[in-house]
């Protein structure tokens, strides 16, 4: 019982790890087309942005050197990129060793590797076989990775994190994966394949081996399709064109390490716990977390489109719901039909059950405008909010009046639910360096998106800082250009882009167009310093979760502007 209990500890925290890193986007690039689709009513544009147009972008360098208000030290590379692969490969891995513990595959574990050791004849075939036969689960789930990017193409996966049919695609789909680990039915491959691919793993040699792995695949479908098409939607929204491939080989490294590992070591296997009920609250666990990771996809629709119904109360009642309801079914008050009696609980499932609960308890006082830091990338901006009593009693933090010749705010209408209590903020290139003339201040830009977690968590845990605050209040105009701003420019205004050679037609798209062109970067958030001309101060910065690292920026940008005047 100690083992089945350490066993079901471990594998609940590898399950809450899982989902956190398929749910954190720590670059939120955006890339896209001018076409439209319309899905029930809502039109979805997808915008144009750099990402497909960096080889371009080579050809045109040099005009793009020649640019005045372009300095050397403005020029950058997404600096996240390696990251996000490493963190799409630990999901994946995280998910293999999640999938070990489902009913589908742990009762097989023992039965294949004692397959092998006894068929093969001698300890090193035995061995020699289980490797073979790894190595062919790893081939089978890395091409199926390689064949969603050759289905969609490098160019379309950049576009999928913000595009809104995609979105509501991977909401659906994780809604009915969650259904489907909650028991209300099984998603299952057509059983001929599963036999015609059994049928050809009595054949010897590679071959066998091969299509026995083939048939373990099929087989476990049910089991591990969630967890695959959860992986592939995550990886496939990063914007990289390996995340695909990348999430499927952390997955199949997983899946496949304990098949050699117990071929190496068969005694090994007495340690294992039996198979029983605790396999299946893993999987009503995981139907959970699945529904509740399937509304930030939701989310990221409502935000890029302003249905405006989706707000931060609303989320986070959801959450709350859900988190109640797992919280209930691991002390054993909720029950589904196929679940095994509870007779007593476990200290480790009881532990469990504390931090789900006192999660629930910590979401609460965000339904009245708490800032919630340690989720604050997944939750929409609190301006979303209805009741923010935070906001109501802060009259002392209200935005300094700036007297200036602009009376109205460009697009400050489309933008007011990303508004940042106690900031003045501008949304329009042209009209920010007006307001820097006058004021005589610097212009803080700050290129963000509707879906960008990190752009969240910037606004959350370090511009309200009472130091950054002040700067932000009384000393830069802030500019803030979103990436992915579905809104049409006027006809008017639609230009070809001299960056990428396509037609920009939307807000988003101009912002995008404006960040790569002069900044050779498509990465969110990216902070840049400009004198009242246009030019930069110091170096741009992405996203770096440290207060007195922004604090120095800002001080060196405004610095750098009064050294000027």
């Amino acid at each position: 019982m100690r083992l089945l209990s350490r066993s079901l500890s471990i594998n609940l925290f590898v399950l809450i790890a899982f989902f956190c890193l398929l749910s954190v986007n720590p670059v939120c690039a955006q890339k896209g087309t001018s076409d439209t689709v319309s899905t029930s009513g809502v039109e979805f544009t997808a915008i144009p942005t750099a990402a497909d147009s960096i080889a371009a972008g080579k050809k045109k360098q040099d005009s793009l050197n020649k640019k005045p208000a372009v300095i050397a030290t403005a020029q950058s590379t997404p600096p996240d990129q390696p990251q996000t692969l490493w963190a799409i490969f630990i999901a994946g891995f995280l998910g293999g060793l999640l999938a070990i513990t489902m009913p589908c595959i742990y009762p097989l574990l023992p039965l294949t590797v004692s397959f092998f050791t006894k068929k093969a004849g001698s300890r090193a075939k035995g061995i020699l076989q289980s490797l073979l036969y790894g190595i062919s689960i790893i081939v089978i789930y890395v091409s199926l990775g390689l064949i969603i990017t050759l289905l969609f193409g490098p160019d379309a996966l950049n576009a999928l994190a913000t595009n809104g049919v995609f979105n509501i695609f991977f909401f659906l789909l994780l809604v009915v994966f969650g259904i489907s680990f909650l028991g209300a039915f099984e998603i299952n491959l057509p059983s001929s394949l599963a036999n015609k691919l059994d049928q050809n793993s009595d054949k010897g040699g590679l071959i066998g081996i091969f299509f026995m792995a083939a048939t373990l695949v099929v087989v476990s479908f049910s089991c591990t399709g969630p967890l695959v098409g959860s992986l592939l939607a995550a990886a496939a929204t990063k914007g990289d064109r390996l995340g695909p491939a990348i999430g499927m080989f952390g997955f199949s490294l997983a899946l496949a390490l304990p098949f050699t590992i117990f071929a190496l070591f068969p005694s090994a296997l007495k340690s294992l716990p039996k198979s029983g009920g605790w396999l299946n609250s893993i999987k009503v666990v995981l139907g959970f977390l699945e529904l509740g990771f399937a509304l930030k996809f939701l989310s990221n629709v409502d935000l890029a489109y302003h249905w405006n119904w989706f707000d931060r109360e609303v989320f986070l009642s959801l959450w709350i719901a859900i988190g109640l309801l797992m919280g209930l079914y691991l002390i054993g008050k909720i029950k589904f039909s196929h679940d095994s009696e509870l007779t007593h609980l476990s200290v480790p499932r009881t532990f469990f059950a504390i931090g789900v609960f006192a999660f629930v308890i910590y979401m609460i006082p965000g339904l009245w405008g708490a800032p919630l830091k340690v989720i604050s990338g997944f939750l929409p901006p609190p301006a979303t909010q209805d009741f923010d009593l935070s906001r109501s009693m802060a009259t002392a933090s209200a935005a300094p009046v700036q007297q200036v010749s602009i009376t109205n705010k460009k697009y400050e209408d489309i933008f007011k639910r990303g508004k940042h209590n106690g900031l003045n903020e501008w949304y329009d290139y042209n009209q920010a360096l007006q307001v820097s003339k006058e004021l005589n201040k610097p212009v803080l830009i700050d290129f963000t998106g509707w879906n960008c977690a990190n752009c969240r968590k910037m606004e959350n845990d370090v511009w309200p800082d009472p130091g950054v605050r002040a700067r932000m209040q009384n000393d830069v105009v802030l500019l803030e250009l979103y990436v992915d701003e579905k809104s049409q420019l006027p006809e008017t205004e639609f230009y070809s882009s001299s960056f990428s050679g396509k037609k920009i037609t939307t807000i988003g798209g101009k912002n995008s167009d404006f960040e790569t062109t002069k900044f050779n970067t498509n990465s969110q958030p990216f902070y840049v310093m400009l004198d009242s001309n246009g030019n930069v101060l110091v170096p741009p910065q992405g996203a770096k979760f440290d207060i007195e690292n922004y604090t120095k920026f800002l001080d060196s940008g405004i610095a750098a502007y009064k050294a000027i005047r």
